[in-house]
This record gives C-alpha cells, structure tokens and sequence, in this order.
C-alpha cells in the first residue's frame, strides 16, 4: 500500500454490511487522520447510498460494487474487497474489474476465504466461522495497516524506531 501511495496511485475498499463499515472506516483513517498529522492518502470507500441503489435497481446488486471500480479505478491503484464468508458475489466482480484493470488486489476474508480465496495478489483471511469475531480481527488489522503505512511514508528514522508496533 505504501508502493501504491508513492507512485501516486489511491486505494479503493468495498464490503456488505459491517464490511462496509469497515470499509468506510479504513478510507477515513487514510483521508483523515490516524496517529500523526500527516497529508491526506486518496482513499474511496464504496459506500454512497445513491450508488448503490442506482447500480442495484439498474444493473443487479451484483455490480455495486464493480461499477464504480470501474469509475475509478486506475491500473496501479490498489482495491480491497472486505468479506467475512469470501463468497460474495458483488466483492468477487468488483475485484475481477479492478484485475482488468491492472490494480493491485487484496481481501479481508474470514472462515476458510470462500471463493475469493486465492483469487487476489494478497489476501490476510481469518480462519473463524463467526462473523463477529472475524470483523473484529478485521478491525485490527485495518489499524495495523494504516499505521505501517503511516510509519513508512512519514515517519522519520528516529520517529519510526520509537513508533514500531509491537510484535504480536
């Protein structure tokens, strides 16, 4: 992610439900601010109500998510897709589209990856069947990510050593 923000490039994360949650969560932190006052990291969460009842009504659920990785998405962007079961029919498309394109691609995924598994360039899966405890590893690891990228993109020597996550 890191690679992806010094060339330039944004991310793009989608999730159902919670995910979405999650989803949105991970492009704030990125947009906003989470341990240090840093610029800005271009980051969309698919999540706009008026999208997604559009694309849904016109073209299926299936594409909600797909169509604006579509819009947006630029060969060298990375897009995550976020899904407890790894089986969700609108994350899988949209992440086929964002391959089409030429975007590095990872998944959140819980129990055993579903159909998503294996499908990315990088996946970090959960290997739990509870929905709740998969969001909440998922929570974590979104925290995780954004502070290592935060630590490599802005963080001096001196600031990176004293800053290091501990290790788990």
């Amino acid at each position: 992610m890191a690679e992806v923000y010094r060339r330039k490039g944004k991310l793009i994360v989608f999730g159902n439900g919670g995910s979405m949650c999650d989803a949105m969560h991970f492009a704030e932190e990125l947009t906003g601010r989470f341990h240090k006052d840093r610029e800005a990291l271009p980051a969309i969460a698919i999540s706009d109500p008026g999208h997604l009842s559009c694309v849904a009504n016109d073209f299926g659920y299936e594409h909600v998510f797909s169509r604006a990785v579509e819009a947006y998405a630029k060969a060298g962007d990375m897009v995550i897709g976020i899904s407890t079961s790894g089986n969700s029919a609108n994350v899988i498309k949209a992440i086929e589209t964002a391959q089409q394109r030429e975007c590095f691609t990872c998944v959140l995924l819980g129990g055993n990856g579903g159909k998503l598994h294996n499908m990315c360039d990088f996946q970090i899966i959960v290997p739990s069947g509870d929905t709740a405890r998969v969001q909440e590893i998922h929570g974590m690891l979104i925290h995780i990510i954004i502070q290592l990228v935060e630590q490599e993109l802005f963080f001096s020597s001196d600031e990176h050593l004293q800053n290091q996550l501990p290790i788990i």
